[in-house]
């Protein structure tokens, strides 16, 4: 492996070590075992395979048209959107879910954004392998944080799913968020029919951003574990 393809990597890798590290230290009162978030991650990487293969599956049926609205609105909401934070969902219900660790609702945000980071450093490293440092750079400060965006408005959802008697409710509400922040995204992406079109993915980023900053910051202030909010 030559310098130019390990510079690369470590480019695709960076976000997912500033983003991690963001997500980790904003759990203030009990941080999460690191094998546990380890596992999360590895998993996440297991979904971005099993949505590939998804993916491909639709797409060797049905190709959509990209110049047709609506067909464009199907691609990025359900054959992409869907299907990602679907695979993502299964395991951060399946696996972090019942854990004893998972024993606040900020815990819900943590593990998720682990298995999205999963996710998007291995689809990153392969679009930066293909696009170069250009690609790296760009998507540093876009593809990143949208799929950690997802993530923290899912877990946020999940979060409450598991402390509530709504469980249901908030699972769902968790995942179908996901995949309209999601589908949102990639929706301006993939209308390519005027450069100014693209903005709305920014747009969306920006609000999901946002919202993912107040989801942080009411997790925190309703921890079982703040001493601040039970004295």
């Amino acid at each position: 492996m030559d310098f130019n393809t390990l510079k690369l990597i470590a480019l695709a890798v960076a976000p997912t070590v500033a983003l991690g590290v963001f997500i980790y230290w904003r759990d203030k009162w009990e941080k999460e075992p690191i094998h546990i978030l380890a596992i999360c991650f590895a998993l996440g990487i297991l979904s971005c395979v099993m949505a590939a293969g998804i993916e491909l599956g639709i797409g060797a049926i049905w190709e959509a048209n990209t110049k047709n609205v609506f067909e464009t609105a199907i691609e990025a909401f359900l054959v992409v959107g869907f299907t990602e934070e679907f695979c993502k969902y299964i395991w951060l219900r399946w696996y972090a879910y019942p854990k004893k660790e998972f024993n606040e609702p900020y815990d819900g945000i943590t593990y998720s954004v682990m298995v999205s980071l999963g996710f998007a450093t291995f689809e990153n490293i392969f679009y930066v392998l293909e696009g170069g440092s250009g690609t790296a750079l760009m998507r540093m400060f876009t593809a990143m944080p949208a799929h950690t965006t997802f993530a923290v408005i899912m877990g946020f959802f999940v979060g409450m799913a598991k402390f509530t008697h709504k469980s249901k409710l908030y699972n769902l509400l968790g995942l179908l968020m996901a995949v309209l922040f999601h589908g949102a995204y990639d929706f301006f992406l993939f209308l390519d029919s005027e450069p100014w079109i693209a903005l709305g993915a920014v747009a969306s980023l920006i609000v999901g951003i946002w919202l993912s900053l107040k989801a942080i910051k009411i997790h925190r202030s309703i921890s079982p574990f703040n001493r601040d909010n039970n004295a």
